[in-house]
């Protein structure tokens, strides 16, 4: 499952947390500035750390059925759309 929603915290907190995810910090233009996973029960904590620090304008998340999925899409999404906010890897 994906959804999508505004990057505020009222709006975050609506996010299921049932199951590990794939999050991306959306620009206006729906350009990626961050990508990151999240654990099953932590899903909100972890995209909220990020208000303030990075920008944005919506969060869109996709439910995976397990951590490691999440960490290997994860990877090939980084190196595919090279978010501005991901600490380069070499």
């Amino acid at each position: 499952m994906r959804k999508t929603v505004k990057y505020r915290k009222e709006e975050i907190s609506e996010l299921p947390n049932n199951k590990p995810v794939l999050y991306r910090i959306l620009t206006g233009s729906n350009k990626s500035n961050y990508v990151g996973i999240a654990k099953r029960g932590r899903v909100t904590r972890r995209i909220a750390e990020h208000l303030g620090k990075i920008p944005g304008a919506k969060v869109q998340i996709e439910q995976m059925n397990s951590i490691s999925k999440a960490a290997k899409k994860e990877l090939n999404v980084i190196s595919r759309v090279r978010p501005k906010y991901n600490k380069r890897r070499h």
